[in-house]
This record gives structure tokens, C-alpha cells and sequence, in this order.
């Protein structure tokens, strides 16, 4: 059964940017096939990794209901959006990509909520990795979109209050009976150290696992539309990523 890999904090904490560089070290490291879900609704996990998406489960069940009674004959409804989720997918080598999108109807959400959640777990087992960027704060952990996960990352920036929104992140985890495995804690745009946030970690009740810097690498391939691959390997955030994925996800 493939592995499970969580992201989630509190918005600008630069969560998306540590999922792209998580998947992008698995690929890197060659660890086998990835599945990318963005299950943020402010989609943008494909493109850090310099990819282009076209459909969403959003915008798929969106047209579906537009066009229920034009499905092509003796299909239904169900069957018919397991057919164009299946089509959404982004592939590229070892790596797919599955974005949720942002739902616009009334009552939506729910809906497709549940559509990713069945989607996940039908897909999981065909990938080594999968590793899933949740909504900024807890929307889609209260939502269980995910049953069980193998490692959840929170990610706090560089703060009192951050650290505090994380754990607050991580209990929420825990009281909604989701199947957890290990949890961390990953401070971002982190200056010198923990310094300061030290008695804030150690109350988070989550294991720390490190520090992303601030990059100006990164900074750099936003500003100029480029992905996260195309980083070099010297650069401060992708050599602590190689830590923190030896050390606490291929240990």
C-alpha cells in the first residue's frame, strides 16, 4: 500500500512550496511513482512544479451537472465522472497530479469533498507517495477528506502564533479520528534556529523536523514563473528537504 504524506497549515505559511519540494525530492531520489493532490481550492501545487492544469474535480462535476442529460448513452452519472476524474489527471514520468479546484455552487463542497476522498483511495495503491496540499487551516481535516495518513507535515512560519495555529491544527487531527501515523512540525522562513520558539515547539505536542530558510532561490523562480525543479541543488530549502526526507519520511 502506498504512503501517505499530509501538508497543511495556516495560510502564508508557504505549505504549497513545502509539499513541491517534498515531491520534488521523492522524484529526485527516484523513491518511485508520485501522486500529487492539491486538495486546496486556491490550486497552485501544479504549478510550482511547472505543470498546467486544465480540469479539476471541481469543474468536472460542475460540467457534469451542466450537462446530465447529455452523458454519453447507457453511462451514468457516477460512472461517467469516475471516467473524467480518471481523464484530469496530470502525468509527467513518475509523477501524476490531481487538483480539487474551487467548487461554485451551493452545497457543492461536500460533494466534492467525498468525490476526492473516493478518488484518493482507488488511486493510492497505483503510487509509492502520495503526498496531499489541504486547504489553508483545518477545512478539509475537519472534512476527513483523508482517513488515514502515514506522515502529516504542519507547517508554522517563523512565529509564536504559527507555532500555535499548528497545533492547534495537529489536535484538531487527532479529535476528528482520523488514522495517524507520525506528525512534524516544520518551521518556514526560519532567520537563525529556533531561537525564541523554542517552549512554543515543545507544547505543540508535535515532533519538530526541522527548518526551511528563507531562499531567495525560491523568491527568485516565483518572480520568473519557473518551477521547483528547476532549483539547484545547493540551494538552502532543498538541501533541508533532503534532510528532513531522509531522515523522517525514507527512515
Amino acid at each position: 500500500m502506498g504512503k501517505i504524506i499530509a501538508v497543511t497549515g495556516k495560510g502564508g505559511t508557504g505549505k504549497t512550496t513545502f509539499a513541491g519540494l517534498i515531491i520534488r525530492a521523492l522524484l529526485d531520489k527516484r523513491c518511485g511513482a508520485v501522486l500529487a493532490v492539491d486538495a486546496d481550492p486556491n490550486s497552485t501545487l501544479a504549478e510550482t512544479l511547472g505543470l498546467k492544469v486544465e480540469d479539476t474535480i471541481s469543474s468536472i462535476c460542475e460540467e457534469t451537472l451542466k450537462a446530465k442529460e447529455n452523458l454519453p448513452a447507457g453511462m451514468a452519472k457516477d460512472r461517467y465522472l469516475e471516467y473524467r476524474m480518471q481523464q484530469s489527471l496530470l502525468e509527467k514520468d513518475s509523477l501524476s497530479v490531481l487538483s480539487m479546484g474551487r467548487p461554485e455552487g451551493p452545497g457543492c463542497y461536500c460533494y466534492v469533498n467525498n468525490l476526492l476522498r473516493e478518488m484518493i483511495k482507488d488511486l493510492i495503491d497505483d503510487y509509492t507517495y502520495t503526498v496531499i496540499d489541504n486547504e489553508a487551516g483545518m477545512e478539509h481535516l475537519s472534512r476527513k477528506t483523508m482517513r488515514k495518513i502515514d506522515i502529516l507535515f504542519v507547517v508554522s512560519d517563523f512565529s509564536v502564533i504559527g507555532v500555535r495555529s499548528a497545533a492547534r491544527i495537529y489536535n484538531l487531527t487527532c479529535a476528528m479520528g482520523i488514522k495517524l501515523g507520525k506528525s512534524f512540525l516544520i518551521v518556514n522562513k526560519a532567520k537563525d534556529g529556533i531561537q525564541g520558539l523554542d517552549k512554543e515547539i515543545q507544547n505543540s505536542g508535535l515532533t519538530f523536523a526541522g527548518t526551511l530558510p528563507f531562499d531567495q532561490e525560491i523568491e527568485k523562480a516565483s518572480l520568473d514563473g519557473k518551477s521547483l525543479f528547476d532549483l539547484p541543488q545547493e540551494s538552502s530549502a532543498v538541501k533541508n528537504i533532503n534532510r528532513i526526507i531522509k531522515e523522517v519520511v525514507l527512515s
